[in-house]
């Protein structure tokens, strides 16, 4: 398969994934918005902060070192080893949780049973959770090898769905299970989840057009169980290495990404409700870090994975591939900067109202809008590093990412050190300032092995993050005119000041937005020719 296929097949992916989405997200929206106001503080940040992370944790240790090692692969592999190296996330699965709902149970602070009961059955139910959703990556990376568009999307959007209905019903009929609820609704989650790719996946072999087409490298069910062979060893070894290699970088990442909820848990620098305060504003300003950039990294990681070679020079490759993934960088690194820009000043000017309009006053006074205000800014900066990350991942080479690895132990002690001191300063802000600050080493880091990578080459994707001034000015202008219409419009004066003022931004956002098509020529045909392409796509399946 040629590098332009590969990538007409990325875009479609992403671009599918994004639509989907963005219609499951808005109904998990309201119905989040819903059940916000049947809870308290206190239950939001114990589900929120304490027990999702458990889940994420032992989730993130046990497979995504799996998952990044098994999608660097060549087309040329024995699937039966790569199905075998994944099972391996099971048992892997069940260590940590054991050993984390341990540590969950025995040494950090137990909540108020009067405020939030039950505490000992969410440990367990979180932890469980997580070890079914592990008996579903064989199906998860398979799918993801061969770009199987909307499975993915259609499986998590349908599960959260699921889980957000139960979970308000639950609220409605039974609020004095306390975390009963939420203990349920989490394991419904992961059933529903990894049962969507099992029922995929067994019509999909079961059909006649998939013996024939020869689509997998299956041609059963029974074939995903682990196997053993005496022809070929249990596991591709130089798999299994590089898994090591990203097993050690995962666990440094998942430090940095899930930093703050760390310091919360385990320092005690914020009062149960703070936190819940804290993770409600985390979790609506990385919304659309959700709906977009996640989606396109996921994809594009594939697309840069399948194209590059790993430990090569970008001169000693195919030049044609090399060509095309320096353009893709290219656009991918532009779109990220100008809609992370974007959500940063048209953010700052309405983080109060959407917080008003989202969770009422607990949310729109006291912290609440200048967290939000912060995060914006940390959006722009997640947005850069996500496609940066994701092609630095897909070309480095085992021995360049044994070296991130050093660079990465040091961000996350610093990351440590530096938000416990920014909490103490300036309250649940200094989370987010220090998350930008090792968001910004981070960039920097990719930013010069991409200039390395290239610098013998005539190409240059790093020049994408130069904008013209006409549309830096557009931008001022644009943050100048909301930040004004807030002051005088939003948000006490009633609803038909705030519809003034949201249509100020309407009219502030089409001018911005109209600049960009006419300054940003390259990345609008690209964005165009990527569209067509995967309607092309669409009509052809």
């Amino acid at each position: 398969m040629s590098s332009r296929e590969v990538l007409g097949q990325a875009a479609r992916l992403a671009s599918s994934g994004l639509l989907l989405q963005v219609l499951f997200r808005v109904i998990t929206f309201v119905l989040n918005a819903f059940i916000l106001r049947f809870l308290s503080k206190e239950i939001v940040g114990v589900v929120n902060v304490r027990l999702t992370l458990l889940y994420s944790t032992t989730i993130f240790l046990a497979r995504e070192a799996f998952r990044r090692a098994c999608l660097s692969g060549g087309t040329q592999r024995h699937w039966s080893q790569t199905l075998n190296l994944l099972w391996l996330t099971v048992p892997l699965g069940v260590f940590w949780s054991l050993f984390l709902g341990w540590v969950w149970l025995q040494l950090l602070e137990v909540p108020d049973p009067n405020v939030v009961p039950h505490y000992g059955t969410g440990v367990a139910a979180f932890g469980l959770s997580a070890v079914v959703e592990l008996l579903g990556e064989p199906l998860w990376v398979l799918a993801q090898a061969h770009m199987f568009v909307r499975l993915k999307v259609i499986a998590e959007s349908l599960s959260v769905i699921l889980k957000s209905i139960l979970t308000a019903l639950l609220v409605l009929w039974l609020p004095h299970w306390g975390l009963y609820i939420f203990s349920l609704a989490q394991l419904f989650f992961t059933a529903v989840l990894v049962l969507c790719y099992v029922i995929y996946f067994t019509k999909l072999l079961g059909s006649p057009e998939s013996s024939k087409g020869q689509v997998l490298p299956v041609s059963r069910m029974t074939d995903l169980l682990p196997s053993i062979t005496r022809s070929r060893a249990f596991v591709n070894w130089e798999e299994a290495k590089l898994t090591w290699s990203f097993f050690k970088q995962s666990f440094l990442k998942q430090i940095l990404t899930e930093g703050e909820r760390y310091v919360m848990t385990f320092l005690n620098v914020l009062n149960f409700g703070d936190q819940g305060v804290y993770d409600i504003v985390n979790n609506l300003g990385s919304l659309v870090a959700r709906l977009i950039f996640q989606p396109i990294e996921e994809s594009f990681y594939i697309f840069f994975a399948k194209v590059l070679e790993r430990e090569k020079d970008a001169t000693l490759q195919k030049q044609e591939d090399v060509a095309v993934a320096a353009a893709v960088l290219e656009s991918l690194l532009k779109l990220a900067l100008l809609t992370g820009l974007t959500i940063t000043v048209f953010g700052f000017a309405y983080s109060q109202l959407a917080l008003d309009i989202y969770g009422g006053a607990m949310l729109s006074s006291g912290s609440g809008p200048v967290l939000l205000r912060a995060y914006c800014l940390y959006v722009l900066l997640l947005a850069i590093n996500g496609v940066t990350e994701c092609f630095t991942f897909a070309a480095m080479s085992k021995e360049e990412v044994d070296r991130y690895n050093f660079t990465m132990l040091a961000l996350s002690s610093s990351f440590l050190g530096l938000s416990y001191l920014l909490t103490h300063w300036c309250g649940s802000v200094g989370f987010i300032l220090a998350n930008c600050f090792n968001m910004g080493i981070r960039i920097t880091q990719s930013l010069r092995f991409i200039h390395r990578y290239y610098q013998k080459s005539p190409h240059r994707p790093l020049a994408s993050l130069y904008l013209s001034p006409v549309l830096l000015g557009a931008f001022a202008l644009s943050g100048g005119i909301t930040a004004v219409s807030e002051v005088f419009l939003c948000c006490e004066r009633g609803w038909p000041a705030r519809l003034a003022h949201i249509t100020v931004g309407a009219l502030c956002l089409g001018a911005t937005l109209r600049t960009v098509f006419l300054t940003e020529t390259k990345l609008i045909h690209f964005l165009r020719t990527q569209l067509a392409v995967s309607r092309l796509a669409d009509k052809t399946t």
